[in-house]
């Protein structure tokens, strides 16, 4: 039975040799992996990146990645383009095709057929004298010394290898193309990061009613309106001009000091210089400025016009923390 020390030694032992394992990946940047960078970038065709077993599931990472980061990519299992997948391939892409050994008896039916089609070829390996590897245009080495596996027999390092390395061309390639964070959301507009880099404040605010009392209104007017648009605050305006804003803790805090509001109006109790932000800035900014100003909610102005009320949780509902 391992103790709790013996658990913790052996993670800390597996991180460790896979760790070496990637930084050892650095003496393999040279002329082959340079040049798979600039057949892709130079392509008119799609990177088909195929596999088997664990090199399947790394594969289908690596496609993802590179679709996400503007290199167009589809994953191809090597037992299924044996059996007919491999009519997805125009004569135009570029193939990507991972294996520890490089001598699968897949890889083996494969790797001719892919040759005859025409395209070139990029081994992504781990053995460069492999089969594979002898009928590449280009050989990418994920060798790895040994498996962080005890017997050195599943698949660790040299997944990780393969992993990281097509991260490497990834990043290579949308660096090379001047990939941006606009690029990026276009890619993601679901998921929170892309949120991040296209959702506005016009987007939300539209989706609330505006609350808004007259600088002269009576308190009951006031509460009516917090009350009724339950944003937990009302812009104060003056002739449509933006003046204040009152909060639901600003009426707590009226009551506490005032035992007569029959004669008071938004006026008396107000905060002026009320927290603004313009309806073409990004949500994320708008928490930020929120959470520093200690605010739940800011008003929504167009060139000073004042157009409605950001909550809080308005950003928060929609994934960007």
């Amino acid at each position: 039975m391992k103790t709790k020390e013996d658990i913790r030694k052996i993670a800390l032992t597996t991180i460790e040799e896979e760790a070496l394992s990637i930084k050892n990946l650095s003496n393999n940047i040279n002329e082959h992996f340079i040049e798979t960078v600039e057949l892709i970038l130079n392509s008119k065709g799609r990177v088909i990146v195929t596999g088997i077993g664990k090199s399947a599931i790394i594969a289908s990472k690596i496609v993802a990645t590179f679709n996400s980061t503007g290199t167009p990519a589809i994953y191809m299992h090597a037992a299924d383009a044996i059996h007919g997948d491999l009519g997805i391939i125009r004569k135009e892409d570029i193939i990507i095709c991972l294996s520890k050994s490089g001598n699968t008896p897949e890889i083996k039916v494969l790797a001719p057929f892919l040759k005859t089609l025409g395209n070139k070829l990029i081994a992504l390996v781990g053995n460069t004298d492999s089969y594979l590897a002898k009928h590449a245009d280009y050989i990418i080495d994920t060798t790895v010394e040994k498996e962080a596996c005890p017997n050195n027999l599943a698949p660790t390092s040299s997944t990780t290898a393969q992993l990281v390395m097509g991260d490497a061309l990834a990043v290579c390639l949308f660096e090379c193309r001047g990939f941006t964070a606009k690029d990026f959301a276009k890619f993601h507009p679901g998921g929170s990061l892309g949120k991040q880099l296209y959702l506005k404040v016009s987007d939300l605010y539209i989706n609330n009613e505006s609350p808004k009392v007259s600088i002269d209104d009576d308190i009951k007017h006031v509460i009516m309106e917090i009350s009724s648009k339950r944003l937990g605050a009302t812009a104060v305006l003056d002739k449509e001009k933006l003046v204040g804003i009152i909060t639901d803790g600003d009426l707590r805090r009226m009551l506490q000091k005032n035992t007569n509001i029959d004669k008071l109006t938004a006026k008396d109790i107000m905060s002026q210089s009320p927290k603004t932000i313009e309806d073409d800035i990004l949500a994320v900014d708008a928490l930020q400025i929120m959470r520093n100003s200690n605010i739940t909610q800011i008003l929504v102005v167009r060139k000073d016009k004042y157009l409605g009320v950001v909550h809080l949780h308005d950003i928060l509902k929609e994934g960007i923390i």
